[in-house]
């Protein structure tokens, strides 16, 4: 094969793995955004609601929120809200809070 082909075919390879990982889902449990699916995993589990999440979200991090979102831990028990907070200042922020207790666990500017 002429040196220029393979290099078009390796780029051609290359560029095709790259699409097919953009391309694969988020890892998520399945319809988190779906409000009445997120009430009724709550009020299974003992959690609280979205409506209170969002509350404490915007307590910690004033903003509009674009998006509530109730995701088991990876790496420790238990349930969190993923609240997405757009600021004044048009930067977004991700707020994740206790779903059990109702506790921030954490603020993070989103850089992406």
């Amino acid at each position: 094969m002429p040196k220029a082909l393979n290099t078009a075919a390796n780029l051609f390879i290359i560029a095709l793995f790259c699409g097919l990982m953009v391309n694969q889902p988020a890892l998520a449990d399945d319809d988190e955004d779906d409000v009445q699916k997120m009430s009724e995993k709550a009020k299974a589990f003992g959690l609280i609601s979205h409506e209170d999440a969002r509350a404490k979200a915007l307590v910690a991090k004033p903003g509009v929120v674009k998006e509530v979102e109730l995701e088991r831990r990876k790496f420790r028990a238990g349930w969190d809200y993923e609240v997405e907070i757009v600021d004044s200042n048009g930067a977004e922020w991700e707020v994740y809070i206790d779903a059990k207790t109702g506790k921030v666990n954490s603020i993070n500017r989103d850089w992406f």
